[in-house]
């Protein structure tokens, strides 16, 4: 299975951050699944540490390098992504959520047929079949 991970996500895996859920680890370390990051997650990464490189220490480059030293694949943002914002479906009741990089990342991994992994549980979308929240 192909696995999109979200930032904070991918940020736990490459920090081995406790917070990381094991069912997150399992997904990441079964050798049945190959592990995506986005070039959003680059973006996301870059715009926080120059706000604030005191809470964001990676950047862009050396990001980038873990990530493929981890084994981890990236995956380009393309124009059809963009478009597949549109088909993600809001339920009445969901928050606004104000996370482009979060949106762009699900618009990804549906588009891609990847199952999108985050802790966010704001992600409002109703299409739930593409995305897993994983908190335990």
């Amino acid at each position: 299975m192909k696995i999109l991970l979200d930032t904070h996500i991918l940020l736990w895996v490459l920090t081995d951050e406790v917070k990381l859920p094991e069912k997150a680890k399992e997904l990441i370390l079964s050798e049945k699944n190959e592990i995506y990051y986005s070039t959003a997650t680059t973006w996301e990464v870059t715009v926080k540490h120059m706000i604030h490189p005191e809470h964001m220490t990676f950047s862009d480059k050396p990001l980038s390098d873990h990530c493929q030293n981890a084994g981890c694949h990236m995956l380009a943002i393309s124009d059809g992504h963009v478009y597949m914002l549109e088909t993600l479906e809001r339920t009445e009741d969901s928050p606004k959520h104000k996370d482009p990089f979060g949106c762009i990342m699900l618009a990804q991994a549906k588009a891609e047929e990847m199952l999108f992994v985050t802790h966010d549980l704001q992600m409002p979308f109703a299409n739930k079949q593409s995305w897993r929240t994983l908190r335990q």
